[in-house]
C-alpha cells in the first residue's frame, strides 16, 4: 500500500555558489543553488541557519519578506542582503510553460 504519491524526483546538475561577506553590522555565509526547478527561481541557503528560501529579482523588492524569512531584525541589514542578491540572482524570464 503507497502511503504516498510521489510528484517529482528529478536528477539534474546545478551550479552552486558558496558566499560569505559582512557588511557594517553582519557577517553571511550563503549557498545559492542555480537550477532550472521551481521555476527557474534559485535555492538560497543561509549556511549559519539553515533557512533557505527560493528568490528572484521581483523578491528582493520587498525587504520586510527578506527581513522575515532569513530572521534579520535590522531593516538596514535587510536592504544590504537584498543589494547583494540583486548582483547574485540571474534575471527571469516570463516562462508560460510553468503556469
Amino acid at each position: 500500500m503507497d502511503l504516498f504519491e510521489k510528484l517529482y524526483d528529478e536528477d539534474e546538475k546545478v551550479k552552486v555558489r558558496f558566499v560569505g561577506f559582512t557588511t557594517e553590522a553582519a557577517r553571511y555565509d550563503f549557498g545559492i543553488v542555480y537550477t532550472n526547478l521551481f521555476f527557474g527561481k534559485p535555492l538560497v541557503v543561509c549556511m549559519q541557519t539553515g533557512r533557505s528560501t527560493l528568490l528572484d529579482p521581483q523578491d528582493l523588492e520587498d525587504i520586510e519578506y527578506l527581513q522575515a524569512i532569513f530572521k534579520i531584525d535590522d531593516l538596514q541589514q535587510a536592504a544590504d542582503l537584498a543589494n547583494f542578491f540583486s548582483e547574485a540572482l540571474p534575471g527571469l524570464a516570463y516562462a508560460p510553460e510553468y503556469y
